[in-house]
């Protein structure tokens, strides 16, 4: 039976492409902005694009931040994108008005890029550099040291996160965390795999076996 994946809509970004990638190797798939829905979960992804801030207002006011709090808390076994990966973290630097709170279920916080000798936004392909964490990381089974995925942000994860955690660092104005794994089913990437190509096909695809509880 396919491994039920709930993808958390808190009404930012498309999240279409991610869904069907998911359905592409092989989860069932749903989209909900409803808090009993993401408590209930199987497992979770948090993608997103967009405002720090805004995207904690909505979580906040919707009830989706802390059904998703108790469902890591729970060990469900979560995927963080992008802005989702931020979002899972102490803080950050993103807001208009300067600091924002996260929801604090990972230590460290989300700078800006230094834009003085490098353009940022940061888009385009770039590298993976896997730390021993990330080599050890389910979800980078069959992924090769230096394996290129899309990335589109500004902001990234400070040097202040536990390096216990790193899975993989990218270097574009600093060498900044570009994925973090908790050692058990906590997952987050600041690039995107559902446009990373047969990497990242293959990164969701560990996830799912992971889900499926039958490793990577």
């Amino acid at each position: 039976m396919a491994p039920r994946i709930v993808i958390i809509d808190y009404h930012k970004g498309n999240l279409l492409s991610v869904a069907r990638s998911l359905s592409d190797v092989g989860a069932e798939v749903e989209i909900t902005d409803d808090p009993g829905k993401i408590a209930a979960a199987e497992a979770l992804v948090l993608p997103g694009v967009g405002s720090f801030e805004d995207a904690m207002g909505f979580l906040g006011e919707s009830g989706e931040g802390a059904a998703l709090v108790d469902a890591l808390t729970r060990k469900v076994p979560f995927l963080g994108i992008c802005l989702g990966e931020h979002l899972i973290m102490e803080g950050g630097d993103e807001a208009g008005s300067g600091w924002c709170e996260g929801l604090g279920v990972v230590e460290g916080t989300v700078r800006r890029l230094d834009d003085s000798t490098l353009k940022v936004p940061h888009v385009g392909w770039d590298q993976l550099e896997l730390t021993d964490v990330g080599r050890s990381c389910p979800l980078f089974a069959g992924v090769a040291d230096g394996a290129h995925v899309y990335f589109t942000h500004s902001y990234a994860l400070s040097d202040d996160v536990d390096p216990g955690v790193v899975a993989a660092r990218t270097d574009y104005t600093r060498a900044f965390p570009s994925a973090i794994w908790d050692g058990g089913t906590l997952f987050a990437v600041q690039f995107h795999p559902e446009k990373s190509s047969t990497v990242g096909l293959r990164i969701l695809e560990n996830f799912v076996r992971l889900v499926q509880g039958g490793g990577a």
